[in-house]
């Protein structure tokens, strides 16, 4: 059995517990890639609808990795990866518009395009909670403008009318002067790839437990581990100062009614064109330890 490969994912948890040491404290033998950061971003510009799902398809390279629920749900239940049903997480996130947009209320984005990741948790968020507004076929959601940043990129040089953002980017948007619209936080899965040893995932998650204890406790000590996977051209506009905790881990299991529902809420608005979501065998597609 090889190192176990750990990689930061658009949170704060694994820059804190290897800060402060947690993961060899828990006995884990392992290795620390900074996989996502590059300086111009361009890992975030992979095309019209290329999204989390399609990441997961052309496979990740740590043990555990994660993504929105739905799209880890479908990913299990298709033989991709399995969920970690022990814990799940939640993102800050929101449908951001430029400060003098006339656009002032969740009915007034009617038909306006909004940009967000295909098949990723801002696509169905922003249907979730718009919904509420108008129905689903009166959404218009934008898939060209590209994962995270590339449509930040957009919504910052004036190119975009409208566009969903999480943890960072939300907090970048929020600092320079954008107006949320509607807030769309959302519910995050962890994912094991491959076969890693069981004692091995209780170790690091009890790493992550420890630095979200750390993150509560004293969250400004930690918030400029965002710039470590912002592309560089930002770093002299960003006051993380300003910023907040971002995604919270939440030590309580994804059941067997959550995933359930989430398929058949994807079903219901055709997220998946085919229609495949794999088996829905929650028992094959989730693995539970009990941290």
């Amino acid at each position: 059995m090889g190192k176990f490969v750990i990689e930061p994912h658009f949170r704060l948890h694994e820059w804190v517990a290897e800060e402060k040491d947690y993961f060899s404290k828990e006995g884990l033998d392992y290795e620390f890639h900074e996989l996502i950061q590059s300086t111009d971003g361009q890992h975030h510009h992979k095309g019209d609808k290329f999204g989390a799902f399609q990441s997961i398809e052309k496979g990740r390279k740590a043990d555990v990795s994660c993504a929105c629920h739905w799209t880890v749900n479908v990913a299990a239940a298709k033989g991709y990866a399995k969920l970690y049903g022990d814990v799940y997480s939640v993102a800050p996130s929101g449908v951001f518009v430029p400060a003098d947009s006339p656009i002032k209320s969740p009915e007034d984005l009617v038909g306006v395009p909004i940009a967000v990741g295909y098949q990723s948790g801002s696509h169905y968020s922003t249907v979730q909670a718009l919904e509420q507004y108008m129905p689903p076929e009166r959404i218009n959601l934008n898939f060209a403008d590209g994962m995270l940043f590339g449509r930040m990129d957009k919504l910052i040089e004036g190119k975009s009318k409208a566009c969903a953002l999480f943890s960072g980017p939300y907090y970048f948007a929020e600092q320079l002067g954008f107006r949320k619209i509607i807030d769309t936080t959302f519910m995050i899965a962890a994912m094991i790839n491959g076969d890693p040893d069981q004692e091995d995932l209780r170790k690091f998650f009890r790493a992550l437990k420890r630095a979200q204890h750390d993150i509560d406790l004293r969250p400004e000590l930690y918030t400029h581990y965002y710039k470590n996977e912002f592309p560089v051209r930002y770093y002299d506009r960003m006051d993380t100062r300003r910023w907040g905790p971002g995604e919270r881990i939440v030590f309580e299991p994804y059941t067997k009614e959550d995933f359930n529902d989430a398929r058949e809420w994807m079903v219901e608005h055709g997220i998946f064109p085919d229609g495949d979501l794999g088996s829905g065998n929650y028992e094959k597609s989730v693995v539970r330890l009990v941290t």
